[in-house]
């Protein structure tokens, strides 16, 4: 019966990860695309990502990254645009450390990653 607990209980934290990382790559690419300015969006696609994990009872210790649209999060990275038609993928990515497991033997952990597609307004202006 332990293990079958403590494998529950292993699942729900990658599960929680993985809720919360999707869910941060989705916000902070909304808060990018709608934001006026690139300095201003580079703090509200911070703050969305905190917002995010906070609402996971999880730390900001969190990768974001921006690929080309349709790219793996592993591609090279590019410089997001506000311009109108601009599109490019937002990756967030977190470490998750296996519970109760020593880091000699689980190594790094398990890696949750979230992407999201942003398009940038086609009609939108931006100053």
């Amino acid at each position: 019966m332990l293990p079958l607990v403590y494998l529950i209980a292993t699942v729900a934290v990658i599960q929680t990860s993985q809720l919360a990382v999707r869910q941060a790559a989705r916000e902070a690419g909304r808060a990018f695309a709608t934001s006026d300015t690139a300095a201003q969006a580079a703090v509200r696609t911070r703050a969305a990502v905190r917002l995010a994990l906070g609402d996971q009872h999880l730390p900001d210790d969190v990768t974001v990254r921006y690929v080309a649209a349709g790219a793996d999060c592993d591609a090279a990275a590019v410089e997001p645009r506000l311009a109108p038609g601009a599109e490019f993928t937002v990756c967030v990515s977190r470490q998750v450390d296996i519970p109760a497991v020593p880091s000699i033997l689980a190594g790094r952990g398990i890696t949750t990653v979230g992407k999201y597609s942003v398009h940038v307004d086609d009609f939108r202006a931006v100053s």
